[in-house]
């Protein structure tokens, strides 16, 4: 039987402050067949987040219970708090032919890619330390010692990139949403993404 056609699923990390939510958030709205996973988080709530559309928030017993019953694609533990992504969610949206994104960190990013090794690994990066420091401060979400940690943190993801199928250096806004946006476009023209999508259009060209 011949395998249905399903959607193409999107992975996009980086640093912490590097900007890839506010990238992501672009990107999904430029793109209406992508679909973004909302990861399930036991961190706190911030005052300008909405339960369902940042996160799914959930205490540590319910976190723990659904990852007991094998209900995340990936998960991690960051800063003492727990994330995952629904499996379930996933797979529906690509077997509706649907794209997918997921925004998380490397190690998430790592156990999908040895789940699901079809994936498109996106790494997003800072011009310089010295931006990503200057952009932890500017959002103002973070105390200094917490601002050093996530610095800290920074250059051992970064050490990751080589992971990654892209990198995007987010320099300058508009410029990595377009290097993100001809990545989308690229891969939904791959000969072996094609060839499923475009079956009966093949068949009939080489039929005759």
């Amino acid at each position: 039987m011949e395998a249905k056609p399903k959607g193409k699923l999107f992975i996009v990390t980086a640093p912490s402050g590097a900007g890839k939510t506010t990238l992501v958030d672009a990107l999904v709205k430029s793109e209406p067949s992508l679909k973004v996973s909302i990861s399930h988080t036991t961190r706190p709530r911030r005052s300008k987040e909405e339960d369902g559309v940042n996160y799914h928030f959930v205490d540590k017993g319910k976190f723990l219970d659904m990852l007991q019953d094998g209900a995340f694609l990936e998960s991690a533990e960051v800063y003492g708090h727990h994330y995952g992504t629904s499996h379930a969610w996933v797979e529906e949206q690509l077997l509706q032919q649907l794209d997918v994104i997921l925004e998380i960190d490397w190690q998430g990013a790592a156990q999908v890619r040895n789940l699901m090794p079809e994936a498109c690994f996106i790494f997003i990066l800072p011009p310089s330390l010295e931006t990503l420091t200057e952009r932890l401060k500017h959002r103002a979400q973070d105390d200094e010692d917490t601002i050093d940690k996530r610095m800290q943190q920074a250059r051992g993801v970064i050490e990751h990139v080589a992971e990654a199928d892209y990198i995007v250096v987010n320099d300058d806004f508009d410029t990595a949403l377009v290097d993100l946006q001809a990545i989308v476009r690229s891969q939904r023209l791959t000969t072996r993404h094609q060839q499923r999508n475009l079956a009966k259009l093949l068949d009939s060209l080489t039929r005759g």
